[in-house]
């Protein structure tokens, strides 16, 4: 397994306040919470980013954040809450393995806070990506397991 903090914290080099763990994924609180019950949820394969993560990972942790989300939500009190994963150091990835943040928002001005300067989607590019991207996911599985 490659070296990153994550994987320190998973096999017990580094203590963490563990909240759940299976085969597939490991999940803790995060020690730099942005709001009570801030959590992170990883997968055990040490991918990057999520590109690079299996089908059978991605699926894994796919079935085991609806459940710890519930568990923040009834332990913080929070209905709402963001899910936030970020790929890269541009998209601000601190830790080269891939993670979750749930992050509870128990107000407005707690927890994340986002900017979202939206643009506008042109129609014709529009066309033109969403068919590249058609193509490409109705070929052969795309290095993902």
């Amino acid at each position: 397994m490659s070296d990153t903090l994550f994987t320190r914290i998973m096999e017990g080099q580094i203590p963490c306040h563990k909240i759940y763990e299976d085969e597939r994924v490991f999940a803790f609180l995060d020690i730099g919470p942005l709001s009570e019950g801030h959590t992170l949820v990883i997968p055990r394969e040490p991918a990057a980013t999520l590109d690079a993560l299996s089908d059978e990972s991605a699926a894994a942790v796919g079935r085991a954040l609806p459940r710890i989300c519930r568990a923040v939500q009834a332990v913080t009190g929070c209905a709402d809450y963001n899910v936030l994963q970020n790929n890269g150091a541009a998209a601000h990835q601190a830790v080269n393995h891939v993670h979750f943040h749930i992050i509870p928002k128990p107000a407005a001005d707690a927890g994340l806070g986002i900017a979202w300067p939206a643009g506008k989607l042109d129609t014709q590019q529009g066309a033109v990506l969403a068919e590249r991207m058609r193509d490409l996911l109705s070929g052969s599985p795309m290095d993902g397991s």
